[in-house]
């Protein structure tokens, strides 16, 4: 397993500021999509050996990547990548039905890790389709959710990239437009983003239930609670995580006076604690929590060993394995069948 990047002993305990507290926003850290997505990789290994196959990032955190590396996945953009008759997994962000076919095509064994939360705005977004929506996707262009969601109904789907983007939309029919949205956004920027469409499209429907994942919702609800606080706010996760990156705009929009992304603790500045006596820290949805110790431990050189959780949800939501997985070799029901990795 590749080594998290060293971090203690880099940063110094400058006093000055008083009394130093680190605020831990809970929930944080791996959700119940990203732990199935990732336990589905590590089962898969374990039965068939590597290599295993993986469509785009299993998750978008570059430390699960290089995890599952060294114990042998194979990270490859598209399916035509892939050795024909070789397993092959979708990742927890979901696939077009396109790829599904490609994969078909070269005789590949996929096992499908897709979130089920975001299996569930692709049926919406068929049911939408077969009954003659037209579909405003609320989405960041190019991600792979995003990709796979439109790839449901492409006639009949429009990407919204913003709310300022909404000024712009045509419609053929606007009494028969609907809205859905990639899981993992701003609550606050996807609802200002559904106002300002439905002024201009007072018809415009709701998708039966929230799109926005709820451990998305719940990150962002606890680093609002702790922003309001901190002089400082570290999230831990990856550039392309798209929560992950929320989280730092909600934290600035929610009174925190600064608001930093890390992949790794080694990436804490000094400078960033200057003056600073109260420091945030989450993580995003894909981020193990052994990385968020890490920070604690490099905050803690740094005089922030007093460390307070700020809880705000629980959560115990658990997702069965994709169905290929759920049986060992033998038929048994296998023991991680259900909920993925021990908590």
């Amino acid at each position: 397993m590749p080594r998290v990047p060293g971090a203690t002993g880099r940063l110094k305990d400058i006093p000055g500021v008083g009394q130093k507290r680190v605020l831990l926003a809970s929930p944080r850290g791996y959700c119940a999509g990203v732990d199935r997505a990732v336990v589905a990789v590590e089962k898969a290994l374990d039965r068939y050996g590597a290599p295993v196959y993986v469509r785009k990032q299993i998750v978008h955190n570059k430390h699960v990547v290089a995890t599952l590396e060294a114990q042998g996945a194979v990270f490859v953009d598209e399916v035509d990548e892939v050795p024909e008759g070789a397993h092959v997994v979708f990742s927890a962000h979901g696939v077009a039905p396109s790829v599904v076919a490609a994969a078909e095509s070269r005789g590949l064994k996929a096992i499908d890790a897709t979130c089920p939360l975001v299996t569930k705005v692709h049926r919406e977004a068929v049911r939408f389709a077969r009954d003659d929506f037209e579909i405003l996707l609320i989405g960041h262009a190019g991600h792979e959710e995003v990709e796979g969601t439109a790839g449901e109904a492409p006639g009949n789907v429009t990407l919204v990239g913003s709310p300022d983007a909404a000024a712009a939309v045509v419609v053929r029919d606007p009494d028969r437009v609907v809205w859905l949205s990639q899981t993992t956004l701003s609550v606050d920027e996807t609802m200002d983003t559904v106002r300002r469409l439905r002024e201009r499209f007072p018809n415009l429907q709701d998708p039966p239930s929230d799109d926005i994942c709820y451990a998305t919702q719940n990150r962002q609800v606890a680093i609002k609670k702790v922003a309001k606080e901190a002089d400082v706010v570290i999230v831990v996760g990856s550039a392309n995580s798209s929560n992950s990156v929320r989280l730092v705009e909600v934290a600035l929009e929610s009174g925190a006076k600064a608001a930093y992304r890390v992949d790794y603790a080694s990436e804490v500045r000094q400078a960033w604690l200057d003056g600073a006596a109260t420091v945030g820290v989450t993580s995003g949805a894909s981020v193990p929590e052994v990385l968020v110790e890490e920070v604690l431990a490099a905050l803690a050189d740094a005089g922030y060993g007093d460390v307070a959780e700020v809880r705000t949800a629980e959560e115990d939501l658990v997702f069965s394995l994709p169905k290929e997985l759920r049986r060992d070799e033998s038929g048994a029901r296998d023991e991680r069948a259900l909920g993925g990795r021990s908590r």
